[in-house]
This record gives C-alpha cells, structure tokens and sequence, in this order.
C-alpha cells in the first residue's frame, strides 16, 4: 500500500523531520527527504539571492509571457520561447505555468486574486481547445486558440498539463478544482495506448497517425500514475512495468537511464510526484535513481572539461537545448542508448540542467547557478537565457517556456516541497501511485 515514512535521525535534520511531520499531519500530504547527503532536499530553506532572483525570473516569464486578450481563445497560453516564435504557445509551459501560480502567490509576486483569475481562466481556455480524446496538441497559436500549423498531439505534454492543472486545482480549490478535474477526466489514456506492446505512443500526427513509443524510462513516468488514478478511464499497472529499464553505469554511479542521458528526463516527473522515500513492485527508486543520474552528468562535464572550454563542476547537466545551430534533444551524457553513442555533447550548456536538478544536488546546482550569473550576456529580463557556448562565443537570445517552467518547480520544492505536498495532496493521485504498486522503501 503507498504510504510514506516519517520519521527522521539525526541533529537538526531531527528537528526539521519532526518539523515536517506535524506539517502533514495538517496538511495530509508530502514526506520526508530520505536519509544522505547528496540529493538530500531541505525543509523550509532559506533560498540564497541568487536562487531567490532566478526563480523570480521564472515566474515573471511565465505570467507574462501568457496570452491574456479573452477574445483570443488562448487565453492563459504561455509562449513557448520569447523573444523568438512570437505567436506559438506550448500546452507543457502552460502546465508549467499554472503549478507556478501557488508559488507565486506565496512569495508574495502576485495576489491571490490574481493568481486564481489567472488559474481559472486559463482552465476555461483548455477545456475549449481542440483535443483527442482529451489529449491537447503540443503547440497553439497564440492569436486564436487552433493548433499550431503541423503540431502534433502529444500524450506526454498533456501530461504535464494536467499536472499543473493538478496542482492550481488543489491550491484554489472551488471551481477551479472542478474545472482540473474536468480535464483531467476527459483524457481516455487507452486511446494512446499500443495494446499489442502495453505502452504508450509518443504523439499523433494532424494526419490521424500514432508514432513513437515510450519503451525505455524518461520523463514519462507522471503518464503512468496519472492514467493509473484516472478518475473516469483508469488504466492498471502493466504499461508502468513494460518500458524497458535500461541500467548504466557512469564513474561512480549506476542507474537506469534515459535514451539520450538528456537531464530534465530525470527532472520532469519529479516536478509533481514526490517520490522520496519510495520504492515500486521492482524495488526501484527513482528520486535516488535521479540523485545519481544527476550525479554522473555533473561528473561527465568535470572530466570533459579539457575538451570543453564551457564545460565544469560549475557547468554541467546536458540537456536538451538551444544550441547556436537551432534546438538540440539530443543532448545529453553517458550513460545513453545501448552502446552510449546516442546523446550528443558540444560545449553547450542550459542552466535548466542544473537548476532543475536543485532537489537532488542542492549545493552543487546552487554552485552552477551562481556560475552562470558570472556571465552578463546571459541574463536578462527573465533571469538566465537558455543556453550558452564559451568555445564557440555564442550566448542565447531566446528563454525557453519548459526550461524556465522547470528550474522554478524544483527550486519551489527544494525551499518547501510545495508543489510535492499539492500535487500529491490529490485523491487519484494518490490512488495511482497505490495501484502502480509504490510503498515505503524496505
């Protein structure tokens, strides 16, 4: 049965566990940081300037760069880059956006008001969009709410989505919580399912064609327990326990890992489901799995950093990016694909990958983010632009919406667990991660 532990050792961790404990007996939801030292998450931190000024930069982007003309039918769309793609909007920085709005309002950047209006509204906006059986297309325009010309549907962007309406619901409550359910209810996951392999396709094309298949771990794991709480069309557990289970080793570190090493796959799930503590049916643990993957991509960039002028303890976590020759997923560090000739690594580096990483490697993303601000071209309105190349003297223009999205979530959930304690505050949540087998770590 899923449950967590909450019992704690040791001096002022002591405290902080027995801190957190009489917060869930009040709140019903969260845990406790398992026992360690890297990947260790702090309770109620106190963020340092720097952190504090990027997570700001995050929000700011996230609320403003929204559509907010109610007579667009995009309403509450968040741009998926800016300055660059003027008019797209992706459904993933949306999701994003609305899990930030509870933070936003905590510290004080909005108002209540502001925020639920916002959440509200925005909710209005996807329960109207063209969908597939409930699943959204990747990318809308801006100016009218249709799909992006020749976007795709995509199953794992709706999730994301729905995790942040997950989250705004739980915080607001009322009709906000409705209206996210309401989405989330609509969403018929068997419809992406390949029945024949027990997975679950990638996308389908504007052409009616499904392609891809999510076959080995990424960032895919929120797919599972959202269509395994599923309140209207639940699935059971065999497609969690289907996707291939690749397990690598990189210096020090064994893990299972993802397809192209790319970072913020060991990054997105984490946003939400607060894994910490907890084990499935095969005894994996993924908080610890990402602590070590995050762990060996750090490391990857310090012994390549003779090759890589950008590259260093304070400069690492490829991911996909910018690069200066256009968008790159295929970044990423060993271990990758079967042979580990699959990711891709050329000097560029995103400061998502480290930030994103701050619930697993505080001290060490913390390190980087101040590193990056050593860079005057590669800050701006929005905080730290996406990416950057000291060998190639080549600094990013764009902020990317799930890029920032990202880094602000996890420096959330590194200071208070907040969006943790939200997202796993819900009932069909909860009830998937029962019935994909999650417990108490043995």
């Amino acid at each position: 049965m899923y449950k967590r532990d909450k019992a704690g050792k040791g001096g002022r961790k002591r405290l902080a566990c027995l801190a957190l404990a009489l917060l869930l007996c009040l709140t019903g939801c969260g845990g406790n940081p398992p026992e360690g030292t890297a990947g260790e998450a702090a309770v109620s931190v106190t963020l340092e300037e720097e952190v504090l000024a990027e997570a700001e930069g995050c929000f700011r982007y996230l609320w403003e760069q929204a559509q907010t003309d109610e007579a667009s039918g995009a309403y509450g769309m968040v741009r998926d880059r800016y300055p660059g793609a003027k008019n797209v909007s992706s459904i993933a920085a949306t999701g994003f956006a609305l899990a930030s709005i509870p933070y936003g309002i905590r510290k004080n950047w909005i108002s209540q008001e502001e925020g639920r209006q916002r959440a509200e509204k925005t909710l209005d906006t996807l329960l109207s969009l063209d969908h597939e059986k409930g699943f959204l297309y990747h990318f809308v325009n801006m100016l009218n709410g249709q799909p992006a010309t020749g976007s795709e549907v995509s199953i794992i962007d709706t999730g994301i989505l729905l995790c942040g309406a997950i989250v705004a619901g739980e915080y607001f409550g009322g009709s906000v919580q409705e209206k996210a359910l309401e989405l989330y209810g609509r969403v018929d996951w068997e419809y992406f399912l390949d029945g024949s392999r027990n997975m679950f396709y990638m996308s389908r094309s504007p052409e009616g064609e499904f392609a891809g298949h999510w076959d080995v771990y990424a960032e895919q794991l929120i797919l599972y327990v959202l269509s395994a709480g599923s309140p209207t069309y639940p699935l059971d557990s065999d497609p969690y326990y289907a996707f291939g289970r690749l397990e690598g080793r990189y210096g020090e570190h064994t893990f299972i890992h993802s397809w192209f090493g790319s970072i913020f796959t060991y990054q997105y799930s984490h946003a939400f489901v607060d894994f910490r503590g907890l084990e499935d049916e095969k005894g994996t643990d993924w908080y610890q799995n990402s602590v070590e993957a995050t762990l060996a991509a750090r490391q990857f960039c310090i012994d390549q950093q003779e090759q890589w002028e950008t590259y260093g303890e304070n400069a690492w976590g490829l991911t996909a990016c910018d690069t200066r020759d256009g968008y790159n997923g295929l970044q990423g560090a060993p271990p990758s694909g079967t042979d580990n000739r699959a990711h891709e690594s050329g000097g560029t580096i995103a400061p998502a990958g480290a930030i994103g990483s701050m619930p697993f490697t505080p001290e060490e993303s913390t390190a980087a983010l101040k590193h990056y601000m050593t860079f005057p071209d590669l800050q701006g309105q929005y905080g730290l632009k996406d990416a950057y190349n000291l060998d190639q003297n080549w600094f990013d223009s764009d902020y990317i919406g799930i890029d920032k999205g990202i880094s602000l979530l996890m420096i959330a959930n590194y200071e208070s667990g907040m969006i943790w304690e939200l997202f796993m505050g819900n009932e069909n949540i909860r009830r998937g991660m029962e019935n994909l087998g999650f417990a108490e770590k043995k």
